[in-house]
């Protein structure tokens, strides 16, 4: 194939606006929390879409939605997709553009280029952003690949305390059939998502093949003291544990600044108890995210921050202790699915580059058990994970267009 081929632009643009009014936040915001209402009535949009563009839908035992194109020769599926949970808040694209873009995609080939030699499919995956569920580490994705343990749904709980079990029950999931969900008949995985960097808008580029995934640490921190009145108490006789705190976020955010790129460290979610304007803290608890492409740079930095919570602690006199929430090593996508994609774009007459991406994605997970790429497109200003972040359409077309090209090769 060497034409060119034509993507709806007002097609992807429709899409996008009428799967935002599911969990609306604002004028430009979305909430979509997994399990809830407004998540429920995503991924049943998602399904009708799938539908009517001559896809077989369903939904697995999780709550992931796929949707197939069978091929003549069937054997192991080629899957594109992405995610439709949000932050709360979180922007309109962050995931949303990636199953979009699968479904254009799937729907451009079919209608275009007829039955496919090899199976195509379609997954909206749930909870990747682990904004309802703070441990839960890509929940769809790994009940895909069968890395959910059997204690999780009932120990998992939301902000709220409520379960992912009992979530899963408020919306007729049963999750004693978690298993059920795993795939071993997946051979390719491709996502496209919003770059949610600023490198590509630096470069002057639309769009990017990623060619591998950060390692990544979440702690949770907790520094302890004691709580007294804020007046009453002097300062000298005091066990706050909120100086300590403090210093601990400013030394690790430091250190990351001071080795440079690419290593990052965020701290996101301080929580203060009791949390009142009057009372010296009684316990300060913060999260860390940690990450780096490289395994033992990222080993070097979180042993750097371990040690810097303790010197500090010791020296304010201040118990503290943390645990590790998420671990995941750095993941290479696959040379050959990388070079493909950036022969579909060369094809396309798109320009692109490449780069390894910031953030981890569900793509990472599938790699245990698919050959896996993503396909960046520009985000404006380089913002994500708030109301505020923006990819043009004509953006988002150009991304497609190279998805629905390389996903062409790979299965006509």
């Amino acid at each position: 194939m060497s034409e060119t081929i034509a993507i709806d632009a007002e097609l992807v643009e429709r899409l996008l606006h009428e799967l935002a009014r599911y969990g609306a936040w604002g004028d430009t915001g979305v909430v979509r929390k997994v399990y809830t209402p407004e998540w429920v009535g995503a991924q049943q949009q998602v399904m009708r879409w799938a539908e009517e563009s001559g896809l077989h839908a369903r939904q697995d035992a999780v709550g992931n939605v796929w949707a197939r194109l069978e091929g003549l020769e069937g054997g192991p599926s080629i899957v594109t997709g992405s995610h439709i949970d949000s932050q709360a808040p979180g922007g309109r694209f962050d995931g949303a553009l990636g199953v979009i873009a699968g479904l254009v995609a799937l729907r451009t080939l079919r209608e275009r280029f007829g039955t496919p030699r090899r199976t195509l499919e379609l997954v909206s995956f749930c909870e990747e952003e682990s904004s309802r569920f703070p441990a839960t580490n890509f929940w769809g994705s790994r009940a895909v690949t069968g890395l959910i343990g059997p204690d999780e749904p009932e120990t998992l709980r939301d902000y709220d305390g409520v379960t992912i079990a009992d979530a899963m029950r408020a919306v007729g999931l049963d999750p004693r059939r978690i298993p059920e969900a795993k795939r071993d008949d997946i051979d390719v995985f491709i996502e496209l998502h919003v770059e949610q960097g600023p490198i590509l808008e630096q470069q002057g580029l639309p769009v990017a093949v990623v060619t591998g995934f950060p390692g990544i640490r979440h702690y949770l921190v907790e520094v302890r003291g004691r709580a007294d009145h804020a007046g009453a108490m002097p300062m000298d006789l005091r066990q706050d544990p909120m100086p300590a705190a403090a210093e601990m976020i400013s030394a690790v955010i430091a250190r990351a600044r001071e080795i440079g790129r690419p290593a990052v460290t965020t701290v996101g979610r301080v929580l203060v108890e009791p949390n009142f304007p009057a009372i010296v803290p009684e316990k300060v608890s913060f999260t860390i995210d940690v990450r780096h492409p490289d395994p033992a740079a990222l080993s070097e930095l979180c042993a750097a921050h371990e040690e810097t919570l303790r010197s500090i602690a010791q020296r304010h006199g201040r118990e503290v202790s943390w645990r590790i929430t998420t671990s995941h090593p750095p993941c290479s996508s696959d040379p050959e699915l990388v070079q493909l994609f950036l022969d579909a774009a060369a094809e396309q007459e798109i320009p692109v580059t490449t780069m390894p991406s910031g953030a981890v994605h569900d793509a990472q997970r599938m790699a245990h058990i698919a050959r896996v790429a993503m396909v960046f497109v520009r985000s404006v200003g380089g913002r994500s994970h708030t109301p505020a972040e923006f990819t043009t359409t004509e953006d988002a077309v150009a991304g497609i267009q190279v998805l629905t090209a390389g996903l062409h090769r790979v299965a006509y």
